[in-house]
C-alpha cells in the first residue's frame, strides 16, 4: 500500500515574528520549483506565537499544512499557560505533535495525558503526531522495542482503528534528537517495522499497512535519501534543519 510521505519541520522554541516571515517565504519560494504531483506532505509546527503569521503566509498555499508543538486537551478553564484545541483550530491547525522526548522528560508527561490528548485531538477532527522513542541507555540494555510497544500500545488505548489509521506515529530515538547522531537508516527502518508491527497487533494488518510513521533525530539533506528509501520510513519529523529554508527544502526533495 502506498503511503504519502510526510516531510514535518518541529520549530520547537525558535524563530521570532520575522524569523519566521522569512523562513516561511523561503520555503513557499522553494516548494514553488518543485513537481506538487510528486511532493510529499509538508508540515510545519511554528512556535505558538507564530502560529498566526504562519497561517496568515500559507492560508492560499495548499502545499503546507500546520500543525501545532503541542495542546491541552481540555477545552477551557483555568490552565495557565496552555492552548487549547479551539484556538488551534482559529489558526487552520491540522495535525497536532505530542508526546515528544523534551516533553515527556522536561514537563513529565505520562503516556497516560498523551493519550488523553491524542483523543481530544482526534475527536475535533485534527490529526496527532504521536512520538515515541528510547533513551540510549535502553538502547543499549536491548530494551528499545519493548520500551516503544508499550508507549505506542498506551498512546492508542480506547482510540478506534479509523482514528488509528488517521494518526501519525513519529519514531525519534531521544540518543539521536539534536546532537548530530542519526540513527542507522536499516536499524530506523527495522525499528519502525516494530511499531508497525505493535499496531497491527492493536488493530489489524490492514491498519498497520495505512497508518504513516516518521523518523526523526538529526535529519538531515545528507541523509533523507538513504532513510526515504527504507521501506517502513514514511518521512521525517525534523528539528534543526527545518529552521533554515534552503536545508528545509532539500529535505522535501529527498522525499520526492
Amino acid at each position: 500500500m502506498a503511503r504519502r510521505p510526510i516531510i514535518a519541520g518541529n520549530w520547537k522554541m525558535n524563530n521570532n515574528k520575522a524569523q519566521a516571515k522569512e523562513l516561511v517565504d523561503g520555503i513557499m519560494y522553494g516548494i514553488s520549483q518543485l513537481d506538487a504531483s510528486k511532493m510529499p506532505e509538508v508540515i510545519i509546527a511554528p512556535t505558538y506565537t507564530a502560529l498566526w503569521q504562519a497561517y496568515d503566509l500559507i492560508k492560499n498555499e495548499p502545499k503546507i499544512a500546520l500543525a501545532a508543538q503541542n495542546v491541552n486537551p481540555n477545552p477551557s478553564g483555568a490552565y495557565t499557560g496552555e492552548v487549547s484545541l479551539d484556538m488551534l483550530a482559529d489558526f487552520n491547525v491540522k495535525f497536532v505533535i505530542i508526546g515528544h522526548s523534551e516533553r515527556r522528560q522536561m514537563f513529565n508527561e505520562s503516556d497516560e495525558f498523551i493519550n488523553e490528548k491524542a483523543k481530544a485531538i482526534l475527536a475535533k477532527g485534527l490529526i496527532p503526531i504521536i512520538c515515541c522513542g528510547e533513551t540510549l541507555e535502553q538502547r543499549e540494555s536491548g530494551v528499545t522495542d519493548t520500551h516503544i510497544a508499550s508507549q505506542i500500545t498506551k498512546a492508542l488505548k480506547d482510540i478506534s482503528a479509523e482514528d488509528a489509521a488517521k494518526s501519525v506515529i513519529a519514531y525519534e530515538p531521544i540518543w539521536a534528537i539534536g546532537t548530530g547522531k542519526s540513527c542507522d537508516a536499516k536499524e530506523a527502518n527495522r525499528t519502525i517495522g516494530e511499531i508497525r508491527k505493535v499496531v497491527a497487533k492493536l488493530y489489524s494488518q490492514d491498519i498497520a499497512d495505512k497508518i504513516r510513521i516518521l523518523y526523526g533525530g538529526s535529519v538531515k539533506p545528507s541523509t533523507i535519501v538513504e532513510q526515504m528509501a527504507q521501506p517502513e520510513i514514511d518521512g521525517g519529523l525534523i528539528g534543526g534543519a527545518s529552521l533554515k529554508a534552503d536545508s528545509f527544502v532539500e529535505l522535501i526533495k529527498g522525499a520526492m
